[in-house]
């Protein structure tokens, strides 16, 4: 029998034994590629369960420490802070997020104290501290005004780096913050903060559970679409990244993950800077939702989930599932 009858290639000798997929994989995935978005509210010593969010909570200041022990523990890297505002402390022009004495810097302090081999990333925009519900400064017609916004979100991310922060994460899509911001750290001599530029962030559907988490969606006026990206568009998110990196970010974002696995691609090849992105809540609560209705094996499915972040380019993922999958991987 002549070699020609056969297969020219046998693709599975190379998948036949797990040795020999392990040896072969092209794609790593590792708690260190894994950034935990956690939840901040007032109170003592307690873990408030999200609805909409299950197995996600909010968590007062004197339980940080524990976790940023946890995640050290765990091998996780970073820990990004979102704080849930009391409606008496918001306002129209978001003044909460310079108080020194706010949550965020509240976290940040208690955190930086535990003395954990852990960075503490924060977000910078003003929804969780606007009573209007939106990133920026709105004028008499409710359009969320650029310039003046900028100004407020440096004071904020100034406000965040002395309390400890370690990356700023301008999440706001206004033009022109990230070079404001670095200018700023740069005259305060925080020359050690890091900036990760929310710099693809599109106007999604897919962000509904995060409001709930940080208590933002019932004051919500409008939407975000004049300010956040539009889904239909890819080359613009190019241009973004562009100017973004032009004006001195260190990394940059793609927000939300799965719906835009094809921009990741597209940043990651085109850009020489390590490449975010953001598996965001929408996309938790639709994985734990299946889970918990049987439709899917929740462990698999989140490795599985994950390691396509990384195939796309992705240097990194936030998720929250970021514990379990270090667990996993850790086993």
């Amino acid at each position: 029998m002549s070699i020609g009858e056969f297969p020219g290639t046998r693709m599975r000798r190379l998948r036949r034994a797990p040795w020999s997929r392990a040896m072969v994989a092209e794609t790593a995935l590792s708690p260190a590629d894994l950034i935990w978005p956690v939840f901040v509210r007032d109170g003592r010593d307690e873990a408030e369960p999200i609805a909409t969010m299950p197995g996600v909570f909010r968590h007062t200041v004197d339980r940080l420490p524990a976790l940023m022990r946890e995640a050290e523990a765990l091998g996780i890297p970073a820990i990004a802070l979102f704080p849930n505002t009391p409606g008496d402390k918001r306002s129209e022009d978001g003044g909460e997020a310079l108080n020194p004495d706010n949550l965020v810097c509240r976290a940040l302090k208690a955190m930086r104290d535990t003395g954990a081999n852990v960075g503490l990333l924060t977000d910078v925009a003003l929804d969780p501290y606007t009573s209007h519900g939106h990133d920026g400064l709105v004028d008499e017609a409710g359009y969320v005004v650029n310039d003046r916004t900028v100004d407020a979100l440096v004071g904020q991310a100034l406000n965040q780096a002395r309390a400890g922060a370690d990356i700023v994460a301008p999440s706001d899509m206004m033009d022109g913050r990230v070079a404001a911001i670095r200018r700023a750290l740069e005259a305060e001599s925080l020359h050690g903060v890091q900036i990760m530029a929310y710099s693809a962030k599109y106007a999604s559907g897919f962000y509904g559970p995060f409001r709930d988490a940080v208590g933002a969606g019932g004051y919500l006026k409008g939407d975000k679409k004049s300010y956040q990206m539009d889904p239909a568009n890819g080359r613009e998110a190019l241009r973004e990244v562009a100017l973004d990196i032009a004006e001195g970010a260190d990394s940059v974002m793609v927000k939300p993950g799965l719906p835009y696995l094809d921009i990741v691609r597209r940043v990651a090849e085109r850009f020489d800077v390590p490449v975010f992105a953001y598996c965001v809540s929408g996309e938790y609560a639709m994985v734990e939702a299946a889970a918990a209705a049987g439709m899917l094996e929740r462990e698999r499915v989140v490795l599985e989930l994950l390691t396509g972040f990384r195939r796309a380019g992705a240097s990194g993922v936030l998720t929250y599932h970021a514990p379990l999958a270090a667990r996993l991987l850790g086993a």
